[in-house]
């Protein structure tokens, strides 16, 4: 975890939300010169940043409305420091808790160099990899319909089994209420398969929209991660898009861990236990690494020999994790160094 170090005249802890904004502002020294409660808005953020000069920084929590106090800051040569949410135990640790006792604890720790930072990501790329997100969710609720279909055709028609790879289409997926003999039955399916419908059209559309932006992007890193065995176009551009830029990883481990691809311990006057914290990292990377992972086993079979050495040694869940994680390390030095992906380096 990394802390914000550096030194100003002022610190300006903000307690964020919708619509309005706890503005706490701290002098070097600790002292507080303005402490207030104002409405979210740009003009209101620039009269309190004017007023105390340009050796400032600003520091705000990490939940869902921090964009436009970056961009503001960005385009105004502010200092911007993003907390992590799940580490900011000061604010959620309180006895007391309010807007205004929040606030001056974001100053302090930003005083005190105990701020911990999260990743601001930069506003030229945030509206794309939204949007991706927006997809596996998609994606995910597509896959329940498509589950719940099986489990319906389980319950009433055990006589019929579904066919799992023509599920995803329409004409197969169309007569399914057919082959049910009850009409509620047949109702109820042909309501998931409307909302099935609904979803895979609406995939497939970000996806070709996704697809044409390549070109404006890192169209090299692109290229380099479809070289990988069982990543698609649509995987390569979650990856990268949800990494950003690979040299913010000081190294590997870091990385894979940012992937929640690693288990940290919890060491303790020489006793080690097994770490919690599994939220903390970026669960949009763990889903494409462990998409890939499986896609990866496709048709290939040295690396389904691979996958069975696991299996035997660690069992079946773990194995596909540690399958993911040894794609993300590869995923990591291979946009390191600018190389594609290489057979022989992957099974040594």
């Amino acid at each position: 975890m990394r802390f914000y170090k550096n030194q100003h005249q002022f610190y300006i802890g903000i307690d964020l939300h919708a619509r309005t904004m706890y503005i706490c502002v701290i002098d070097n020294t600790g002292k507080t010169v303005f402490h207030k409660n104002m409405a979210c808005s740009v003009e209101n953020l620039e009269i309190v940043t004017n007023t105390f000069g340009s050796d400032i920084v600003v520091g705000v929590e990490c939940i869902f409305t921090w964009y436009w106090v970056a961009d503001f800051c960005v385009e105004n040569g502010i200092d911007f420091a993003l907390g992590h949410a799940l580490y900011m135990k000061a604010i959620h640790g309180g006895k007391t808790k309010s807007d205004k006792i929040d606030s001056e604890k974001i100053a302090n720790m930003l005083r005190g160099g105990m701020f911990p930072i999260a990743y601001a990501y930069p506003k030229e790329k945030r509206a794309v990899r939204d949007l991706l997100r927006r997809r596996i969710y998609f994606v995910q609720q597509r896959a329940e319909l498509a589950v719940h279909l099986q489990n319906t055709n389980h319950q009433y028609n055990i006589n019929h089994p579904l066919s799992v790879t023509k599920i995803k289409t329409d004409t197969y997926r169309n007569n399914l209420p057919e082959q049910f003999s009850n009409p509620v039955i047949s109702k109820m399916v042909d309501a998931d398969n409307f909302l099935f419908n609904s979803y895979n059209e609406i995939i497939l559309k970000i996806e070709k929209e996704v697809l044409d932006m390549v070109k404006t992007q890192d169209h090299l890193s692109f290229l380099l991660i479809r070289t990988v065995p069982g990543i698609g176009p649509i995987l390569a551009l979650t990856i990268l898009y949800e990494i950003d830029n690979i040299s913010r990883f000081q190294d590997v481990g870091k990385f894979i861990s940012y992937c929640r691809l690693v288990k940290c311990t919890h060491d303790s006057a020489g006793k080690k236990e097994k770490g919690g914290h599994n939220k903390i990292g970026n669960v949009h990377l763990k889903w494409a690494f462990s998409e890939a992972a499986v896609h990866f086993l496709i048709g290939n079979e040295r690396g389904q020999k691979l996958h069975e050495q696991l299996v035997s040694r660690y069992g079946k869940g773990k194995a596909i994790t540690l399958l993911a994680q040894k794609l993300a390390r590869t995923v990591f030095y291979m946009l390191k160094n600018k190389e594609p992906f290489d057979n022989q380096k992957f099974y040594t």
